[in-house]
């Protein structure tokens, strides 16, 4: 079922990017779309999208506003008392968290309660919310859940998929931009086994290694978030030498990690997916020199949705077109020196209709005649190009 929906978000993101061959676009508004409706539809169902939930649009701001305030500095994590309490609130970031739990809150009610009306018409096997509320009133269980806990994983698992799939895609896209031998290793790849097809399917996904390699180097030097979530020392620990007492709050640096020339001595600053060539470090967990996840039972629950959504997307993007910045411009790879590392300037390129695929997808444009004359204006200077 996850699959299905990835698979038919993708679609329209190709679709759309056929429409725009040959224009600069901007990435980041495409593809946060993308997790954004993956992330929304898996957990809510079809209302995500739909009249049934028009505060769609204010659930993305709020989200985002609460992923700044969550990076935000407050003195409290530096002196949990009355003290730190006491500038938090003098600097107004108490008042601004507050203000974000209560509409969070919300939308969340809203999202709960329009689930638990018996007008509500649930999918085949019902969304995410549906198996929460399942398991909410099934008190004969073993596991017990509360509604506080159905509304802690819907925001647990909005800020854990969405972000960290297009974070990833967009830094892979803009490395891979850099480097036009690894971009065309990679397209070559996708398309040797492909064939074809007019998409990459599933089936195809576990033939794919070097991508799996490239988005494997991504995570490793682009993290989703700079920092895991903070872990509190249950009981008086040692790490490393260092006496760490109990209810200590320990923050893990995984953009730190992921460049320790300890771990990866071969130009750990370098775009190399060849290094995993002869390495079984995977991000799963098992290795901490590759945490972006975390570990542990506290690893992202988003884990195998995110990896499925960045894949598959990627092996789309690089299969069905050519990738070219715009002239007389480079890629600048600062990061906004936030909690989730976004690219400081936006990531503009210039897509152009693989060459394989141009001759079909005009031949289907002018049958249906949905085609407007600007897409295929660019879809016959795609083929002459490759002529």
């Amino acid at each position: 079922m996850v699959m299905d929906f990835i698979h038919d978000q993708v679609e329209k993101l190709m679709s759309t990017l056929s429409g725009l061959a040959g224009e600069a676009v901007a990435l980041k508004e495409h593809i946060f779309r993308l997790a954004d409706d993956i992330i929304g539809m898996l957990g809510f169902g079809d209302m995500y999208n739909s009249d049934k939930f028009p505060q769609h649009k204010n659930l993305e701001h709020v989200l985002e506003e609460a992923t700044h305030a969550q990076a935000s500095f407050s003195a409290e994590d530096y002196f949990p008392n009355i003290v730190g309490r006491l500038v938090d609130r003098i600097t107004g970031l108490a008042a601004r968290r507050e203000r974000i739990f209560k509409q969070l809150d919300t939308f969340f009610e809203i999202i709960i309660e329009q689930h638990l009306d018996p007008r509500h018409v649930k999918p085949h096997n019902g969304d995410l919310v549906d198996r929460l509320i399942g398991l909410w009133k099934d008190k004969s269980g073993t596991l017990s859940i509360t509604r506080d806990h159905v509304k802690g994983i819907i925001f647990g698992t909005f800020i854990g998929g969405s972000d960290t799939a297009s974070v990833t895609i967009l830094w892979a896209m803009a490395e891979l931009i850099r480097k036009p031998r690894l971009l065309k290793k990679v397209q070559n790849e996708i398309r040797g086994v492909v064939g074809s097809n007019e998409r990459v399917c599933q089936d195809d996904m576990a033939k794919l290694g070097y991508l799996k390699r490239v988005v494997k180097e991504t995570l490793r030097l682009h993290p989703p978030a700079t920092m895991l979530l903070p872990r509190e020392a249950m009981r008086d620990i040692q790490i490393g030498g260092y006496d760490v007492p109990a209810k200590t709050r320990i923050y893990v640096n995984a953009w730190a990690i992921g460049r320790d020339p300890t771990s990866w001595p071969d130009d750990p600053e370098e775009f190399k997916p060849e290094r995993f060539e002869t390495s079984e470090i995977d991000f799963k967990g098992a290795h901490f020199e590759l945490t972006p996840f975390g570990a542990g039972r506290r690893i992202c629950p988003a884990l195998s949705m995110s990896t499925a959504t960045v894949e598959f997307t990627l092996a789309n993007l690089l299969y069905c077109f050519e990738w070219a910045l715009p002239e007389g411009t480079v890629v600048s790879m600062e990061e906004e020196g936030k909690l989730i590392p976004l690219l400081k300037t936006r990531l503009v390129l210039v897509p152009t209709a693989y060459r394989r695929l141009a001759a079909e997808l005009l031949s289907k444009l002018i049958c249906s005649q949905l085609g407007s004359y600007r897409v295929i204006k660019h879809v016959i200077v795609s083929l002459l190009k490759y002529q």
